[in-house]
């Protein structure tokens, strides 16, 4: 009894650990996605707005502009992407490629 209980006492420590380095070593398939789609032409097109936008806001010191259509241009562009791109990797191939055509 008083053996099994080291073993346990012993096993624990080094079962949190490998726990905790697997978590750190998880990655959110959505974020790479999302990294991903935000390069995309037509993102990275919206997202140069943002920012100039957000230059031009930032520059002056009294002002009620406000980036808010920009940033909702920018992500409704980059969830239109991930959107496509996780339905495709979803469904049959060839209907992937007939989405990737249409929403490219």
């Amino acid at each position: 009894m008083v053996f099994e209980e080291k073993m346990i006492m012993n096993g624990e420590p080094e079962d949190e650990e490998e726990e905790e380095e697997e978590e750190e070593d998880m990655v959110d398939p959505l974020e790479a996605v999302r990294q991903k789609c935000a390069e995309t032409e037509h993102c990275v097109h919206t997202q140069a707005r943002l920012e100039q936008c957000e230059t031009r806001v930032g520059s002056r010191s009294a002002t009620e502009e406000d980036c808010t259509e920009e940033l909702f241009d920018f992500l409704h562009a980059r969830d239109h992407c991930v959107s496509v791109n996780a339905i495709s990797k979803q469904i049959h191939p060839k209907a992937a490629k007939i989405c990737e055509y249409l929403f490219s």
